[in-house]
């Protein structure tokens, strides 16, 4: 039967290492892809945050790879595959369906999806196929296979109880794997008909799976399609008979001794870095360089302890006879290689032995595709062994053999090209971290930006996430004027509010009035309140803490005025009266803070009228208007509802913790007084239980004006602590890194740390130890160079670079985002902004240094608008 079989073969041409038709499926399940040959697990890897991991850390998981190579892999038939997906960018309209629920949301996540459709950002994907089992005896398997393959009929059919059998199997593969750093899971099984299916470049659409399996017809759609093999490429056919994509394999034959990581031996980790420049046409697309988003196929097997002992004891062998061959020749000398080779494999020999160094047999293979042109795909294999060559690392196209190369990179294929392998010890292949790059921010939630590591990716961020995760509910904004902070802030809390989030911004600076054009802009409620006369009222507790918090404002008033009060009047016991005076307005069933002063300026006792006198004329300027003026009919208010409202106090002058209250003069007491409406408002709002089910957000950029305060450091302390059991999250922006991590009921509970540039030492420090990052040189270094634009680009500072560390501690570079010019004009914080506004406005503000935006371009050199 056997000679019958290789008969056939041989008349079909398909004999041979390398011959043999490609694999034919006969069933795809969750983790499993069957062909009429045998069977093999697939699973799904999770990429490693290592680009900012530290020595140690990454050192720990380098240690667990080689484990998991040597220990659950070794004996095993591997498949390593590095693929790439272009960003589906109407995804994230159907995801916001389940995130926004307030204003025009669907406009706003449409806003998004353009503008990733404009960025173009590629999805990297890791899977991984071990063998299981064969399917057929070893007598019949090539012969067999070969005959149905070249007489055009199917596999055999996949029974129910081989299935289950299989995914027995598939499932104790998967729990040993997924404690590794990979965390492995199995990969669904509309996953493993894209990865069949993506090399015909064909747009039908994938086949629905029936009872959790494809099977029988449904396998033929996805491999049919046709390739054209050349010397040194692949012709990809469309059904109308065109090309549709070129595609070459390149193999990788020479590797050197040793290798660098971090550096040039993170082969498979660089593959996202390699870019190249278009070949010039009719347009201009030549002019910057583009991402080349080679894939990788690495064929491999660790070899069993026995079995790498033996392969090395052959060559250590034949070394040695290669040693007594040259000893009888007329030179008597063996060459300086043999005994080399001698040395390094008694060395191995050892190793294996008494350290457990496991080796591994490895056939890598990259593969290079253009959907443009011929020419195209050239330029784009000459980038990938230039970048490859200047780490020394062997890269060619595999000339004449196109076809058995594209073969055996399919899953489910086999070694077909053996002659250009390697074996070397398993951390050779762990090291070149085909699991890393950079990955940070929420799983779900809005998108603010896209990551400028190794590897492409948006950045989500949800800052109402911590309190449904049961964790910490800040988030922490920091570093330098001007390098994109609190537009970073305003469009989370546009996110928010469009969550169904009260978002109540505090703005001493008065510079983030645009946030509320921007939520009215996508019909989200919102409200700018502003420390003048205009606004009377507006800050007033008794109507801020209306309903249930009335007990609440009965308290905070008379403190309140006590502090607004001069203390010459204080110290006379003017407390009294304006207690006094608080009870019977309440009384009156009519409270207002007005009335209260009022109420003094009519008292029998002279020392209550002194007191309402002189707050009276206190209310009368822009700082005491708010809180203890008498409103103009339809002043606008805040309300605790789905929206975006923003304080803007930019004429604050806050007195520092070591100043004595009697020694404050008058613009202080008015600025603590006002500050403690809000403060007062934040704290009772996030802890009314009839707001218990409302998503809060209380944002509070230019933070370094409230940690200068014991009041304003003791809130942002209790708002941090209490923020998960309330629903409220708290959100702070400022230059002040020191101060900030001095804080310690703040620092315990960041959730989230976003850190632009700072410039000395002491800041960058006390960020890098926010980040989690090590505080050496290279970090601050890192720091200092977040807001340097790439090389060529136009303007001095790059807006928006931040370095992000999330809530699993994972710290990655990131590029905030502004989906569109007409928003960023919006929330414009620029000098030149700030001026055109205070000419349309009725009245004039504080002209005070702000943050500014501008349109940078990312490394690719595409512009694109930034924060």
């Amino acid at each position: 039967m056997k000679k019958t079989a290789q008969r056939i073969s041989t008349l079909l041409g398909l004999g041979g290492e390398r011959g043999g038709p490609p694999p034919q499926y006969a069933a795809l399940a969750d983790g499993l892809i069957i062909t009429d040959t045998h069977a093999e697990a697939w699973l799904t890897l999770a990429s490693a945050n290592t680009d900012l991991m530290s020595v140690a850390d990454r050192d720990a998981q380098l240690d667990q790879a080689d484990q998991a190579l040597g220990r659950v892999l070794a004996g095993h038939d591997c498949h390593l595959r590095v693929l790439w997906s272009p960003l589906r960018a109407d995804d994230y309209l159907h995801e916001a369906a389940g995130l926004f629920t307030a204003g025009d949301w669907e406009e706003w996540a449409r806003l998004r999806v353009r503008r990733l459709e404009q960025i173009d950002l590629d999805t990297r994907h890791l899977l991984l196929g071990v063998r299981l089992a064969d399917r057929t005896g070893p007598v019949r398997q090539a012969g067999a296979r070969a005959v149905r393959g070249g007489l055009g009929t199917g596999a055999p059919p996949v029974s129910r109880r081989e299935l289950a059998g299989l995914s027995g199997q598939m499932r104790t593969l998967v729990r040993r794997l997924e404690v590794s750093p990979w965390r492995a899971a199995p990969a669904p099984v509309e996953t493993l008909a894209w990865l069949i299916a993506r090399e015909q470049h064909r747009t039908a659409p994938l086949p629905a799976p029936r009872d959790g399996a494809i099977t029988g017809a449904q396998i033929a759609t996805l491999t049919r399609g046709r390739i054209e093999p050349y010397p040194d490429h692949l012709r990809i056919v469309g059904a109308d008979g065109r090309p549709t994509a070129w595609s070459a394999v390149l193999t990788m034959p020479g590797f050197p001794a040793a290798i660098d990581t971090p550096g040039g031996g993170e082969w498979l980790r660089s593959l996202s870095e390699i870019t190249y420049i278009p070949p010039a046409g009719d347009d201009t697309a030549g002019i910057r360089p583009l991402p080349v988003s080679p894939e990788a196929s690495v064929r491999f097997r660790v070899l069993p302890k026995r079995e790498a002992l033996s392969k090395v004891d052959r060559a250590r062998k034949t070394a040695t006879e290669q040693t007594r061959s040259a000893a009888q020749q007329s030179a008597g000398e063996p060459g300086q290689e043999i005994e080399e080779t001698r040395s390094e494999m008694r060395s191995l020999k050892a190793s294996i032995s008494r350290d457990g160094v496991d080796l591994v047999d490895d056939h890598p293979r990259l593969v290079v595709t253009s959907t443009e042109s011929l020419e195209d795909l050239r330029a784009r294999v000459d980038a990938v062994v230039a970048h490859y060559a200047g780490a020394d690392i062997e890269v060619v196209t595999g000339e004449d053999e196109q076809r058995e190369l594209w073969c055996e990179m399919q899953p489910g294929d086999r070694v077909r090209v053996p002659d250009v392998g390697h074996t070397r010890d398993a951390t050779a292949l762990s090291a070149s971290w085909f699991w890393g790059g950079a990955r940070v921010g929420d799983e779900t939630g809005p998108i603010v930006g896209y990551l400028t590591g190794s590897t492409p990716g948006v950045v989500r961020l949800d800052v109402t996430a911590g309190s449904d995760a049961g964790d910490a509910t800040t988030t922490a904004f920091l570093g330098r004027s001007g390098r994109g902070k609190s537009t970073a802030v305003a469009m989370c809390c546009l996110d928010a509010g469009m969550r169904g989030a009260f978002a109540l911004i505090l703005d001493f600076k008065g510079d983030l009035g645009g946030v509320v054009d921007a939520a009215a802009a996508y019909g989200l409620p919102a409200r700018l309140v502003q420390t003048t006369s205009r606004f009377a009222g507006s800050a007033d507790l008794f109507t801020l803490l209306g309903g249930d918090g009335h007990e609440a404002a009965q308290v905070e008033v008379p403190a309140q005025l006590t502090i607004a009060a001069p203390p010459h009047l204080r110290a006379r016991g003017a407390e009294t009266p304006i207690t006094r005076a608080v009870n019977a307005v309440i009384r009156s069933g009519t409270p207002a803070t007005w009335r209260v002063v009022e109420y003094l300026r009519t008292m029998d006792d002279a020392l209550g009228r002194e007191t309402g006198e002189a707050l009276y004329e206190l209310a009368q300027t822009g700082l005491g208007a708010p809180f203890m003026g008498r409103p103009a009919d339809g002043a606008p208010l805040l309300t605790p509802e789905p929206g975006v409202w923003v304080v803007q106090m930019p004429g604050l002058s806050l007195p520092d913790a070591a100043t004595h209250m009697d020694q404050w003069h008058p613009l202080q007491r008015l600025s603590v007084a006002l500050m403690h409406s809000m403060l007062a408002y934040g704290v009772t709002t996030a802890g009314r239980r009839d707001l218990r089910g409302l998503r809060k957000v209380l944002a509070v950029p230019e933070v370094h004006v409230l940690t200068a305060t014991r009041q304003g450091a003791a809130f942002l302390s209790y708002i941090a602590r209490v923020g998960r059991a309330l629903g409220t999250a708290l959100v702070l922006d400022t230059q002040d890194a020191v101060a900030l991590a001095r804080i310690v009921g703040v620092v315990e509970q960041l959730r989230t740390v976003v850190g632009f540039q700072l410039t000395t030492e002491e800041e960058q420090t006390a960020l890098a130890g926010l980040l989690g990052l090590p505080a050496n040189a290279h970090t601050l270094a890192m720091i200092q160079a977040l807001a340097r634009l790439p090389p060529g680009s136009a303007g001095a500072v790059r807006h928006g670079h931040s370095i992000i560390r999330d809530a699993q501690w994972d710290a990655a570079a990131v590029q905030w985002d502004i989906p569109s010019a007409e928003l960023l004009t919006m929330l414009d914080t620029s000098p030149k902004a700030s001026a055109a506004d205070a000419a349309d406005a009725p009245q004039t503000e504080t002209e005070t240094e702000t943050e500014t935006e501008t349109e940078t371009e990312t490394e690719t050199g595409e512009a694109v608008v930034t924060a």
